[in-house]
């Protein structure tokens, strides 16, 4: 049986990566469309492809004749539970590299048309990044050539967000805890993240990688954004080339746009967000 014959699905899927680490994720397939072009969208920290608006936004682009993946880092911190960080182990293991990683493989294989439909334009990929995975696609997109065209929400423009002194401790005790404030885990980054960016600054430079896109290039951001503020977009758009990259402010929107785990509806924000983006998407890639 075709997996995509139920035209309102949105199909799992299951990679394991080079270093034996499971990816889950879904497709959505494009209703009605004709070669339509690849969404991947990427979670950022303490994120998952079920938190919140994720499935909503994926469901919302597919509508308008995007196929769309989402999926979970391999060590994101979510296992057998699609809803529940349950393997502390792997969240603290997991570094911006490997992500990259995670991103390049899952893009190799729907490059080679193992989990996307038949009728999907594998030619015409995208992608889309929130927060931390922003970051993530920014890097990618400066270096992937089968990449051909980006979007950021909320994007950081630097991983590297701890003080000497954290640093410092951080390497004395080998571990760093985080508290989730959604869920009052206490959850663990070993000290390889630090060491990951100080050891590959060059490639894990997000504004130097903004510079370097030569792909069309859209920033969105929320004025109102506390946890990355908004002065991290424009410097992003500073560094980016302007015959590439645009620039959209959210106003009364903050880092999730209105969305919050469990998804409780959509807002005024997130539909800017969305409409914004998928306007921009159907300039750049139809």
């Amino acid at each position: 049986m075709n997996p995509f014959s139920d035209m309102n699905s949105s199909i799992p899927f299951t990679l394991t990566n080079k270093h034996g680490d499971i990816l889950n994720g879904n497709v959505h397939r494009a209703l009605e469309a004709i070669a339509p072009p690849i969404l991947i969208v990427c979670h950022g920290f303490k994120g998952f492809k079920d938190w919140g608006n994720f499935p909503y936004i994926c469901d919302f682009y597919a509508k308008l004749g995007i196929t769309v993946v989402r999926f979970n880092f391999s060590l994101n911190g979510i296992g057998d539970d699609p809803m529940t960080f349950t393997e502390l182990e792997k969240f603290g293991r997991n570094t911006f590299s490997r992500e990259l990683d995670d991103l390049g493989e899952l893009i190799d294989s729907v490059r080679e048309g193992n989990i996307v439909p038949e009728n999907a334009d594998r030619n015409k990929i995208a992608l889309l990044g929130h927060s931390r995975g922003g970051g993530i696609v920014i890097l990618k997109a400066a270096t992937d050539k089968r990449i051909r065209a980006v979007v950021s929400w909320s994007s950081v423009a630097s991983f590297d967000r701890w003080g000497e002194n954290l640093k410092r401790d951080w390497r004395k005790r080998g571990v760093l805890h985080v508290t989730n404030t959604r869920t009052k885990q206490r959850m663990p980054l070993n000290v390889s993240l630090l060491e990951d960016v100080e050891k590959n600054a060059g490639s894990l430079d997000i504004l130097a990688a903004a510079e370097k896109i030569r792909i069309p290039f859209l920033i969105v951001h929320g004025e109102q954004d506390v946890s990355v503020p908004v002065e991290e977009a424009r410097q992003i758009f500073k560094r980016a080339n302007p015959d590439y990259a645009t620039l959209t402010l959210i106003p009364n929107a903050d880092h999730t746009f209105g969305a919050s785990q469990p998804f409780t509806g959509s807002t005024d924000a997130l539909e800017s967000a969305l409409n914004k983006s998928s306007l921009w998407l159907h300039q750049v890639l139809h």
